[in-house]
């Protein structure tokens, strides 16, 4: 009987726990991982650098690098100044910008990435994609997933709340692109990967019926967990389908219109995802998805994170222009301004205030 298996592309350690951090020098001694202690550990020069007094005595053979932000030119420096180094993995240790300078830096120069996020913001930390900055606006670079991901909750705790929310944002907006990956399906005849789908639906749907909040250890485990899970969904179907749909054209959308004042990315996700869910006809489940955001204090409404209902329907008309090929119900209903107005009108009423 031949063996009906495949190969999936993921993490060897997955550390979620209150204190990983303590014991992060053991997970990189791991011989997967480094077999000479010679590590390049990138921090930021906020919440990693802070880290890096406590974690640098059980790193010996780790040298330090410090980057100044989240754009091309900064992965580019760091990869510059990593090699040549004889480095056995590069450690990316601070917030989802640094994650993702660490994340092509490595790749650039040929080394595994361990993460070691210090928030939650978004599903950036185990993904296979870098988001950097660069003289066009903003771009995702295909890297590969992470080798290790450590992150411990007391320092998930410790971080601005703000994180946290954006986070659930982004892994709730998992169900809406989901749903339009079914729809792309159902009449482009697009494939859907099963497993990578059923992945990011569990991540978003456990985060979205978790009764905890964003002080709870229970539900900052789940949350990571999902967050994780749904990078190596991306992983899985080989692109970002199973995270990114309309919410996502709606997220870029704002992005690039509005690149001064825009939210943050889960956010702005999250929002796109409870209006995309209305849009499609799911009525009670958009409801439900605004009432979770609105209990973990996240915008459901443009005005909530400074935007006027006019700019809202130009980001929603302009937002499949962000993604061309990618199918969504955006794409599907191809609404104009006056469309949109009217829909939204609606939508203010079912979500209640």
């Amino acid at each position: 009987m031949p063996v009906l298996t495949r190969l999936i592309p993921s993490p060897v350690v997955v550390d979620i726990r209150a204190g990983a951090l303590d014991d992060l020098g053991c997970v990189l001694a791991d011989e997967r991982i480094s077999h000479s202690g010679k590590l390049a550990v990138a921090v930021s020069g906020g919440s990693g650098a802070r880290l890096r007094e406590r974690v640098a005595p059980s790193l010996p053979g780790a040298d330090w690098f410090e980057v100044g932000g989240g754009t091309l030119d900064d992965a580019i420096k760091l990869a510059g100044a990593m090699k040549g180094g004889h480095y056995d993995a590069v450690v990316g240790l601070g917030g989802g910008k640094i994650i993702d300078c660490a994340k092509f830096a490595a790749a650039r120069i040929g080394l595994p990435l361990v993460a070691v996020p210090t928030n939650l913001a978004h599903d950036g930390l185990c993904s296979p994609v870098a988001t950097l900055d660069n003289d066009a606006g903003r771009g995702s670079y295909g890297v590969p997933n992470p080798i290790a991901v450590v992150i411990d909750l007391d320092v998930i705790r410790d971080a601005p709340v703000r994180f946290v929310r954006a986070g659930i944002g982004d892994a709730v907006s998992n169900i809406s692109a989901i749903a339009d990956w079914e729809l792309a399906n159902r009449v482009k005849g697009e494939r859907i990967d099963g497993l990578a789908a059923a992945m990011a639906r569990q991540a978003g749907e456990a985060v979205l019926r978790h009764p905890g909040g964003v002080g709870d250890n229970d539900f900052l485990q789940v949350l990571a967990e999902g967050l994780v899970l749904t990078g190596i969904a991306m992983s899985v179907s080989g692109d970002s389908r199973p995270a990114s749909g309309a919410c996502h054209e709606i997220n870029h959308a704002f992005d690039l219109l509005f690149p001064t004042r825009a939210a943050s990315h889960g956010e702005q996700c999250g929002l796109g995802a409870a209006f995309a869910m209305y849009l499609r006809g799911a009525h009670e489940e958009s409801a439900h998805m605004a009432e979770v955001l609105r209990r973990h204090g996240l915008p459901v409404l443009p005005e909530e994170i400074g935007f006027t209902p006019e700019e809202f329907y130009q980001a929603v008309e302009y937002a499949p222009q962000t993604r061309p090929g990618r199918y969504t119900i955006l794409e599907h209903l191809d609404l104009k301004t006056d469309q949109i107005k009217d829909l939204y009108a609606d939508y203010v009423k079912a979500i209640g205030s």
